[in-house]
């Protein structure tokens, strides 16, 4: 058997990184408006959720280090008062990327215990190669660390934050708004597109698709979604995004238990035949999530 090196390993999310790097450097932050406390910032890396409470702002995701300025400029076109939370949905940099840019006093960030321990990890070997100095290191990391499910208040606002098993990372958080009915998904939902399952790093199909479920059962109708990458989106948007993985994971299955190689199910464009024309794109191709689904769930 051929043995896989550690850069194997990254090489995904390296790709993913040159993809979204490569893009014009002219990026431009769109504010949508989706409540009157509620926006959607979008850039270039993950979209951003911002919540303008009675005394100060929660911020969700910060795209990446060099656009700091831009979002904090855009974040001002909204509302004055200071941001005092930032929460990250996961660990990868287009979500994490500003952090240190955005922690300062009045400043706490928040994830989930994981994001933490992979950002430390992260920092150590970053260090080691001088690609960042301590100060920065240390700035980058969340505060505050959840295991399960965390509750913020602000008056008539009930903001949780919910930790979704080996979904897209191992540390992955859904945030909803219960009065303003705003979820932001984080990269458990890729509107419009193939998903990015992130098996290196505790990702799985099976955790991907019950992440969805569960956003499906908070949701009704009138809630609005914000997902990792890709447009605002609805309940029955998510519902048929969930049909479409469900259906290629009883493809793959059927295919696995035939006895068909990982080599033959990337090659079988059947599998996915009614789904490439709407979700293939740059970075997950069609034999990509074929790949993924069958390596998931060759290992579960």
């Amino acid at each position: 058997m051929m043995k896989t090196t550690k850069f194997a390993f990254l090489l995904p999310f390296l790709m993913f990184a040159a993809i979204v790097q490569s893009q014009s450097n002219d990026v431009k932050i769109q504010v949508d408006k989706l409540t009157p406390q509620m926006y959607m910032l979008t850039g270039q890396g993950g979209n951003i959720g911002v919540f303008v409470g009675e005394e100060y702002v929660l911020m969700i995701d910060d795209q990446f280090s060099r656009l700091s300025t831009k979002i904090k400029q855009a974040i001002k076109s909204i509302t004055t008062k200071p941001i005092a939370y930032l929460l990250n949905t996961h660990m990868h940099g287009d979500h994490t990327g500003g952090n240190a840019n955005f922690n300062n006093q009045t400043t706490t960030i928040i994830a989930h215990q994981k994001v933490r321990e992979r950002l430390v990890n992260e920092n150590e070997k970053a260090l080691l190669s001088k690609k960042i100095d301590s100060v920065t290191a240390h700035k980058k990391l969340p505060e505050i660390t959840f295991s399960d499910t965390m509750l913020l208040y602000d008056a008539d606002e009930t903001i949780m934050a919910i930790h979704v098993h080996n979904a897209h990372t191992d540390g992955d958080a859904q945030i909803y708004f219960s009065k303003n009915n705003v979820l932001h998904m984080g990269d458990t939902y890729f509107s419009g597109k193939y998903p990015y399952i992130n098996l290196n790093r505790g990702g799985s199909v099976g955790g991907y698709i019950n992440a969805l479920k569960k956003a499906a059962i908070l949701a009704n109708e009138d809630t609005k979604i914000i997902p990792g990458h890709g447009k605002l989106s609805n309940k029955k948007e998510l519902e048929s995004y969930i049909l479409m993985l469900e259906t290629i994971y009883v493809n793959v299955k059927k295919e696995i238990g035939a006895g068909k190689s990982l080599e033959q199910v990337i090659a079988n464009k059947q599998i996915t035949a009614n789904y490439d024309a709407t979700y293939a794109w740059s970075f997950i191709s069609a034999e990509k999530i074929r790949e993924t689904f069958y390596k998931s769930l060759m290992n579960k």
